[in-house]
């Protein structure tokens, strides 16, 4: 039990310290490569933290436990939009761009909705988790490609602004600018960062495997079911990649890398972690899943949509009372989860 204890704490540990390694790697390759940092957010974050629901889920699937490897995956996926994302918007808010509300969001809506109309009969075949995969490589080639038509003209505004810095700063702290170039001060190249992107993700990936294995442990201990350890204390686990890293990019001031974070983990989560386990192993799903979870889902997904497309519409950023109601649904949620516990 002890031993438990002992590796939850060495894991946050190690989180804190390798998510500030990951958001610096991930932006240095966004700056250097010309890349926006939603993308960045929604493929390089997105699947990187999605790493630990992939483990675990295949894990289960492996092992015979389909229950584990979907609560991870839906109770991630709730845990990202209702903690993760509400504390980061109510620490940071995040400005909403036209892209978010006209096509983000609504592919994670769709998407959604698939995955909840494919559980309708309480089971996933081979089929279904090789139809969750390749939808998940058209996702992916969708928002590369409109991405980076995005990118363009967002380029061309960087560009004029950082022109008009430079020439404020020659006219008036030249000499300033000089003191700093002597001081030793080395642009991150796009080699340091991958190197910081993989160091931070592999930390990320070993913090959190800590983490969950002592609180599994546990939960073992104290006699929590399957679907209930999938559902709470493996799924936070599993998100606090997304947490930290989120908390990270918002603190960083990469405030779209933070939202293409939790919509990039909860497209991986849907689509790839429950596509995979399906593909090892058919999956039946307890109808608790159905009734509980895939509506809790499904509810936050069209909250944030309407949130989002609400700060858009008014100019206003997604901010600190949006991330209290998010909150109160992971209050409400975690409420739902104990009175459901016996059922």
């Amino acid at each position: 039990m002890w031993l438990a204890v002992v590796a939850i704490l060495i894991g946050l540990a190690i989180l804190v310290w390798s998510a500030d390694v990951f958001i610096e790697g991930a932006t240095a390759l966004a700056k250097k490569l010309g890349v926006p940092s939603f993308l960045i957010g929604v493929l390089i974050l997105g699947l990187g933290t999605s790493a630990p629901e992939m483990v675990v889920s295949v894990l289960a699937a492996i092992d015979g436990s389909p229950e584990l490897a979907l609560g991870n995956a839906y109770g991630s996926n709730i845990m990202n939009i209702a903690l993760v994302l509400g504390l980061t918007v109510l620490i940071s808010p995040i400005i909403i761009h036209k892209s978010i509300v006209a096509r983000d969001l609504p592919i994670l809506l769709l998407i959604t909705a698939l995955a909840a109309w494919q559980l309708r009969d309480g089971f996933l075949s081979l089929a279904d988790g090789v139809f969750l995969l390749i939808l998940l490589m058209l996702v992916l080639g969708v928002q590369i490609f409109f991405s980076m038509g995005d990118n363009q003209t967002e380029a061309e505004q960087v560009h004029a602004h950082k022109e008009s810095l430079s020439l404020e700063n020659n006219s008036t702290s030249q000499h300033g600018m000089k003191d700093s170039t002597e001081a030793g001060y080395i642009e991150p190249s796009i080699s340091r960062g991958f190197a910081s992107l993989f160091i931070g993700m592999l930390m990320l990936v070993l913090g959190s495997r800590a983490i969950v294995w002592g609180a599994v442990e546990l939960a073992t201990f104290w006699g929590l079911s399957e679907l209930i350890i999938g559902l709470t204390i493996v799924a936070v686990g599993t998100s606090l990649p997304e947490l930290v890293a989120s908390l990270a990019a918002a603190r960083h001031g990469e405030h779209d890398m933070a939202l293409g974070n939790i919509i990039g983990s909860n497209m991986f989560n849907t689509l790839g972690v429950v596509g995979l386990a399906a593909l090892i192993a058919p999956i039946e799903a307890n109808p608790l899943i159905l009734s509980r979870d895939i509506s809790m889902v499904s509810i936050l997904t069209v909250l944030l949509f309407v949130l989002c497309t609400f700060a858009y519409l008014t100019q206003r950023k997604f901010g600190r009372l949006s991330g209290g109601a998010l909150l109160m649904c992971f209050v409400g949620y975690t409420i739902w989860l104990i009175k459901t516990i016996n059922m």
